[in-house]
């Protein structure tokens, strides 16, 4: 695979120092605002990244590159990933995948008009320790309760309170902690109960912006809490109870690092399978295998997997009545 990255932030400078080991990819452009050309210019001496550009379009018709890793401000995702679709591009793209339901599925069609792989960056689908959970579901009985936990203090809550709001707080943005946090949880409980009948948020609003909330989703015969905070710290944990035993994920449901697994009749396990420290190891390396090996089946499986989660997404701001106001440019309708 020959990437091409769209952005420069926090996730790039994350992803680039794991490339190395990622036999599969090769990072051979970067592209930038004409602002950050500076930060990208230094991420291509560090990296050596052949081509920086300050211009997508430019980027994507003279870059040598066949996929491209959209890591840009949430509200951005569509234009970037439209665009490069219509250049035949292959699209990973950062999570959340896009700002509604409606802009994934106009996405989807693109991605199969084109026969091109486009897929979410989302790490916890990827994780050996989560595929694992969900061979372990089934030994746990009917699941009744699960509790997903991400809560972390961002730096930049501070210059929200003093009256500066950056991206990660504002609405228009695609900021808060449903779409930057809450996000995980939602992948995570649909990726091992599927698409909830019921869907209540319950947000903490302070300047307009969903700075943590309650995410309540309803199945026929069991509720998943999904907590999320921006305004505040915790130890995350996740739990899965069923009515033969019990499964637990201390930590975020962003990594997933280790769980246990225990059974009404004592039965025990501790399980820490992943194959790479690094949370994005799996995810890249299992896109980068369906693109090289043409493979767009387990691409549309995840595909359909994310656009269940953006229905939930839409549900969840409409529940809270948040469609209005700044969240009315999330063009929910």
């Amino acid at each position: 695979m020959k990437l091409g990255i769209a952005g420069t932030g926090k996730v790039v400078a994350e992803f680039l120092p794991l490339v190395a080991e990622l036999e599969h990819i090769e990072v051979t452009a970067i592209n930038s605002t004409p602002r950050s050309a500076h930060i990208a210019k230094e991420l291509q001496a560090s990296y050596g990244i052949e081509e920086v550009y300050s211009n997508y379009i430019q980027f994507l018709e003279e870059a040598d590159i066949d996929t491209v890793y959209v890591a840009v401000i949430n509200n951005l995702h569509y234009d970037f990933v439209k665009d490069a679709l219509q250049h035949g591009k292959h699209v990973i793209c950062e999570k959340p995948f896009t700002m509604s339901h409606k802009e994934l599925l106009d996405l989807e069609q693109l991605a199969l008009d084109y026969d091109l792989v486009l897929a979410e960056a989302i790490p916890n689908q990827f994780l050996a320790n989560y595929e694992k959970i969900i061979e372990l579901l089934p030994q746990l009985g009917e699941i009744k309760l699960i509790e997903c936990s991400f809560c972390k203090y961002s730096s930049r809550y501070d210059a929200l309170l003093a009256g500066n709001v950056l991206p990660a707080f504002d609405a228009k943005s695609g900021g808060g902690a449903l779409m930057d946090l809450n996000i995980y949880n939602i992948h995570f409980v649909l990726g091992l109960m599927g698409c909830p009948n019921e869907v209540n948020y319950f947000p903490n609003l302070e300047k307009g912006i969903d700075t943590s909330g309650v995410l309540v989703l309803g199945y026929e015969n069991a509720k998943a809490v999904c907590t999320a905070s921006k305004a505040s710290n915790k130890p995350n944990r996740s739990i899965i109870q069923g009515t033969k035993g019990t499964i637990v994920v201390n930590g975020s449901t962003g990594r997933i690092e280790f769980f246990d697994f225990m059974l009404n009749d004592g039965t025990t396990a501790h399980y820490a399978l992943n194959v790479h420290p690094h949370k994005l190891y799996a995810e890249f390396s299992t896109i980068a295998s369906w693109i090289d090996e043409d493979d767009t089946t387990y691409a549309e499986e995840h595909l359909a997997h994310s656009l269940t989660v953006m229905d939930v997404v839409d549900r969840a701001i409409q529940s809270a009545g948040l469609a209005t106001g700044p969240f009315s440019e999330q063009k929910i309708f």
